[in-house]
């Protein structure tokens, strides 16, 4: 759950991206009339996105931050997984609008002017969108929020764009050749069309709790670090993400011979070595598998009084064998 401070620092951050998004826009629309530039244009279309989808992102810090709650027992932190998508398809409609607002230019022509002022506010703009960008993703990361690194990382597009613009239009500007200015556009588009279908695929991966491989792995290198006897084997390992919340389970294999209660202190040794690891954001469920006959050969429980087969040797948990069904089988 998200702490007093982390809620205020996001909602700050996504406050600070909305005011300065909104100068930008300005900024560059200005910029726009002041050239007739459709490089300009691009930039000034992909602000226009960047205000929807950050109004979009201040909407979903707000919904993701509230706790569980009766219909939704498990939070509604993946309300930022609809946020990123949507702001992806954003971004996507306006690299559309760019190309044809491009390729129009190409066939009617556009008299450039003042480019030089336009190549002075753009600059300007993509300064202070580099600082933010920055700004937002770092918070994002420090609060674990999807939607503001998704949002800072759409900004930083923004400054490459404006960086992408502004070289163009230096050629333009030096050369006399005004047919590379749509061009740049469309290059322009190209750029943020490949960043919104990134934006997209984290959603939909997201929404489908698609399997994070790294977290697996320190999952996995956790359990083995802190490895006790009784911790047999682990199999069916599990985990999904809402919000900054992480949700684990696995099934954990321990003697068939413990009473509930000296299981159950088990399992909260686990757990807790798992929380370490997640800074506390976490929630772990463990099922507990009973031993069989065929686990004596890499049990290491010394004072086990009912082993059928010597131990042969400890076996090292891989993401592989922790993510598989049981490789030893149940003789019953």
């Amino acid at each position: 759950m998200n702490t007093p401070e982390e809620i205020r620092l996001r909602k700050k951050a996504i406050s600070i991206a909305l005011i300065i998004g909104a100068l930008m826009l300005v900024a560059k629309i200005g910029a726009y009339f002041l050239t007739s530039s459709a490089a300009i244009l691009s930039d000034a279309l992909e602000s226009v996105v960047h205000i929807f989808a950050t109004s979009i992102a201040f909407y979903s810090i707000i919904v993701s931050s509230r706790p569980p709650d009766r219909n939704h027992p498990y939070g509604h932190g993946k309300v930022e997984f609809f946020s990123a998508g949507l702001e992806g398809m954003l971004i996507i409609i306006a690299a559309i609008v760019i190309v044809f607002e491009a390729v129009r230019g190409m066939i009617v022509g556009r008299e450039l002017q003042n480019l030089d002022w336009g190549i002075y506010i753009i600059a300007g703009a993509s300064v202070v969108n580099l600082v933010l960008g920055w700004y937002l993703v770092r918070i994002g990361k420090k609060t674990d929020s999807l939607t503001l690194v998704a949002d800072g990382k759409h900004v930083l597009t923004d400054f490459y764009t404006s960086a992408g613009v502004i070289g163009g239009l230096l050629i333009v500007y030096f050369t006399g050749i005004e047919l590379l200015d749509p061009l740049v556009a469309i290059a322009v588009a190209l750029n943020i069309l490949y960043s919104g279908g990134k934006l997209i695929r984290q959603s939909v991966g997201g929404l489908m709790n698609e399997s994070d491989t790294e977290l697996l792995k320190d999952l996995v290198d956790q359990l083995n670090e802190h490895k006790r006897e009784p911790w047999i084997d682990i199999h069916q390992l599990r985990s999904w993400r809402s919000g900054d919340k992480h949700y684990i389970d696995f099934h954990l294999t321990m003697p068939y011979y413990w009473d509930v209660e000296t299981a159950h202190d088990e399992q909260l040794n686990v757990v807790e070595s798992l929380k370490g690891l997640m800074e506390g954001k976490a929630e772990v469920l463990i099922h507990i598998d009973p031993c069989v006959p065929s686990c004596c050969k890499f049990c290491r429980m010394s004072n086990c009084e009912v082993r059928k087969e010597e131990f042969s040797g400890w076996r090292q948990w891989t993401v592989e064998h922790a993510i598989a069904p049981p490789k030893y089988k149940d003789p019953g």
